[in-house]
């Protein structure tokens, strides 16, 4: 599938998977880079989520605590997809991290990511509303116009299978801006180490436990970039890279 099929299935079904985007070595590499971050106990920024047996199953603000993942964006097909859909001046706003642990699984309902990371969420404002603040950074929800304009790039470490409970979206759900509705198409992501899954913040998703008797991880760095570096209302993005 070219840039352009990509882009087309991005506008109509809210997402595309792009093939082979990391070797076997470099998602290798990346799993050893988040087990390093996370053991170093004196990480002052670490916003690793645990279990109570300090099992890591998520973590946010990766932009700070693992600056080379703004490396990934630069990869040419990534770079050159994100220029396609976003434009040239695309910028990277959020980095979250989920890991489906055997130890420690868990399960999300079907929902879209309205949720955005800024400076400051307490000017006035009536474009963004919500306001909280996670590990320590300000966010909002985000008005429809600013999330059409954003896209998520979501780098698989591992296989994902039925067994490790994967991501399920809802086909051209993104075209209802951030009205849920009703499910009436949906896909099961299952993809190979090393594809890389694109697609719209306001398209529906969910999904699953992995299954208990499953020894699998399923590790994703999630990365959040937008097309306009300013918004509206006296806002800014936490981070704009």
């Amino acid at each position: 599938m070219n840039l352009s099929n990509h882009h087309s299935s991005i506008n109509s079904n809210g997402y595309s998977i792009i093939p082979n985007v990391l070797s076997d070595k470099n998602t290798e590499t990346w799993i050893a880079e988040l087990d390093r971050l996370f053991d170093e106990s004196n990480a002052q920024g670490n916003a690793a989520i645990k279990n109570r047996k300090g099992v890591v199953y998520a973590a946010r603000n990766i932009l700070s605590d693992l600056p080379a993942c703004c490396r990934i964006a630069g990869l040419p097909i990534l770079h050159n997809l994100l220029v396609e859909v976003l434009g040239l001046d695309y910028g990277l706003v959020r980095g979250l991290y989920f890991d489906k642990h055997p130890e420690r699984t868990w399960s999300l309902p079907w929902h879209k990511d309205l949720t955005i990371a800024v400076k400051d969420n307490s000017i006035p404002s009536t474009e963004f509303s919500k306001p909280t603040r996670k590990t320590g950074v300000d966010h909002v929800e985000a008005p429809e116009r600013i999330l059409e304009r954003m896209l998520t790039l979501r780098i698989h470490l591992d296989r994902v299978t039925q067994a490790n409970g994967p991501l399920e979206v809802a086909t051209g759900s993104h075209l209802n801006g951030k009205q849920s509705g009703d499910v009436h198409q949906s896909q099961q992501i299952l993809v190979n180490a090393g594809d890389v899954l694109a697609m719209r913040p306001m398209l529906s998703h969910m999904s699953g436990s992995s299954d208990p008797d499953s020894k699998m991880h399923r590790r994703i760095l999630h990365l959040e970039f937008a097309a306009d570096r300013e918004l509206p209302d006296g806002y800014a993005w936490h981070q704009y890279l």
